[in-house]
């Protein structure tokens, strides 16, 4: 009787854990839903960080809530975690963007150039505008054979006072990007201003679209390639996995009971 009642007693402990665990499980099932489209999400563990910059660069000004953006602000310490976290050996940046905020962008490519982690960037799409010196600030750049990056002048939006000096802060804004690219890549700063200054080739704005293998030939980009290629190369270049460490107490521990 006593078993017997132990049993039943079981049963009615773990019955409710059952529908509760269900519950969660559909739940963590319609979220993966919801934010990735697919109901399962592969798992697994990853000594490489990936890092999307996506549709706008958003700077100061909040965009519209239509506009896919990347926040610089939720950028900027992922990219401090992945410094200090030795798990993390490297990091992959994967770039379909229109540009966005220069300042932003800038402060982006200068924390992703600096890190002392391996990075690799690959350009799927598009990596226009501000984009490029993020995809170059990388230190070995990849694009896809059908991604074009658009090189051009920079703009300003809202008031403009017509001062000489709005036109030389222009200018001097110009020149950081321009000196950004420049000691990241491989293309000299006269070939980058004839791009970026060309006309004829878009329709209502000056510059250059640079299609997949265009921006190697120009020394933009140092290869063409898709995940396959920016992984192996980011494998190549952070070596062997490294082994966690074993404290020493650890090591000197004696084996067996006191």
């Amino acid at each position: 009787m006593r078993h017997a009642w132990q049993q039943e007693s079981g049963t009615e402990e773990a019955g409710p854990q059952g529908p509760r665990a269900e519950a969660r499980e559909e739940e963590a099932a319609v979220a993966a839903i919801r934010e990735l489209g697919t109901p399962t999400v592969p798992a697994g563990k990853s000594r490489f960080h990936t890092l999307l910059v996506i549709g706008q660069i958003e700077g100061h000004t909040i965009l519209p809530a239509q506009n896919k953006t990347t926040k610089y602000e939720h950028v900027i310490p992922q990219l401090v975690a992945i410094q200090q976290n030795p798990a993390i050996e490297g990091l992959l940046v994967v770039l379909n963007t229109v540009g966005g905020d220069v300042e932003a962008g800038l402060a982006l490519a200068e924390m992703i150039a600096s890190l002392s982690k391996p990075t690799v960037s690959l350009v799927l799409g598009g990596g226009h505008s501000i984009g490029a010196p993020v995809a170059v600030a990388a230190d070995y750049s990849f694009i896809a054979p059908t991604a074009t990056m658009t090189i051009h002048p920079i703009r300003m939006n809202g008031l403009v006072v017509g001062v000489p000096q709005t036109y030389e802060y222009l200018d001097k804004m110009q020149d950081r990007v321009v000196k950004f690219v420049v000691s990241h890549s491989h293309i000299s700063e006269a070939h980058f201003r004839e791009l970026m200054l060309r006309t004829g080739e878009l329709a209502r704005d000056v510059g250059t679209v640079l299609v997949g293998a265009d921006a190697v030939q120009a020394g933009l980009m140092d290869a063409v390639g898709g995940i396959r290629e920016a992984m192996a190369k980011l494998e190549e270049m952070a070596g062997p996995p490294s082994r966690p460490r074993r404290r020493a107490a650890a090591r000197s521990r004696p084996k067996g009971g006191a």
